[in-house]
């Protein structure tokens, strides 16, 4: 095809409107635009083809026998795509919610509360994938992602859902007495860290400990650094979400926690898309949070 000789999409729902409905203003109330908009879409067309496709018949606007030809096709044309169009949205709106997540924000904050999502919203399917790499929203296929990080991610819209400042907890049979101690005074336990937990050996750094220094104890996740905690190997470095709900239950206590920290999970979405199953659970996510 050689769009070189085709005028612009808008010209011809103009034209399409204006013809169907016998009315500039008819099409202009249809397509949300101006008379004078629809007016002008159809002198551009008539300039491009050469002929008159629309006369003046009373109070109305009549199809020319020049203009009748490209009328219908063009109905039929927008009916296809507007047909096309349902059927996909539809499709869409069967298909289950994809959702891209770190594992360790997967295992200890959602999947706690997802039954609550489920009892509430069972006409929402969800596809969980947790995974610690990054994806790309569209060509992944993801309706939406929660991160761990500052922010800053490139061609995403993104909300903060929970701030996720570092806390030190232990086993509540072994440091229920040191709650409120400085990292100065923990100095000499032994500190239970993820691989990955850089920002947590940063913000030990800051606060005067030196890991060089330290006996320390590095585990291939959070859920595991946690679970040594638990266990009462020492003190773990963890993002409070990963703790909160064996903080609430007892099993752990905070010892000490990182003041106004940037570090939070955050909702990413595609800007412009419409997803109506998505925004349910972006409304769940969001009360959910506000429980704490």
């Amino acid at each position: 095809m050689d769009w070189r000789d085709i005028p612009s999409l808008s010209a011809l729902r103009a034209f399409e409107a204006a013809a169907r409905l016998g009315s500039f203003s008819g099409a202009a109330r249809e397509l949300n635009v101006t008379h004078a908009a629809i007016a002008q879409h159809v002198r551009s067309l008539e300039d491009h083809f050469g002929v008159q496709l629309m006369t003046r018949q009373g109070k109305a606007m009549a199809v020319t026998v020049e203009g009748q030809g490209l009328s219908r096709a063009l109905t039929e044309a927008f009916a296809l795509v507007e047909s096309a169009t349902r059927d996909l949205l539809g499709q869409g709106a069967n298909r289950a919610l994809r959702v891209a997540l770190t594992p360790s924000f997967a295992a200890n904050w959602l999947m706690p509360r997802i039954g609550r999502f489920w009892v509430e919203h069972p006409e929402v399917a969800l596809e969980l994938i947790p995974s610690n790499d990054l994806v790309d929203l569209r060509a992944d296929g993801m309706d939406l992602a929660i991160r761990y990080g500052r922010g800053g991610w490139p061609g995403v819209d993104i909300e903060q859902l929970v701030p996720a400042g570092h806390v030190a907890v232990g086993a509540t049979a072994k440091y229920s007495d040191r709650i409120g101690s400085s990292f100065a005074e923990l100095s000499g336990e032994t500190w239970i860290v993820d691989y990955m937990g850089r920002e947590e050996e940063l913000w030990a750094a800051e606060s005067g400990i030196d890991f060089e220094k330290e006996k320390v104890r590095a585990f291939d996740t959070a859920e595991l650094a946690r679970e040594a905690a638990k266990a009462g190997i020492g003190v773990a470095l963890l993002p409070l979400p990963i703790v909160v709900e064996e903080v609430v239950a007892g099993r752990l206590v905070i010892l000490t926690r990182q003041i106004d920290s940037d570090v939070s999970y955050s909702i990413l979405t595609r800007p412009g898309t419409v997803s109506p199953a998505r925004d349910i659970f972006i409304r769940w996510l969001r009360s959910e949070a506000k429980k704490g």
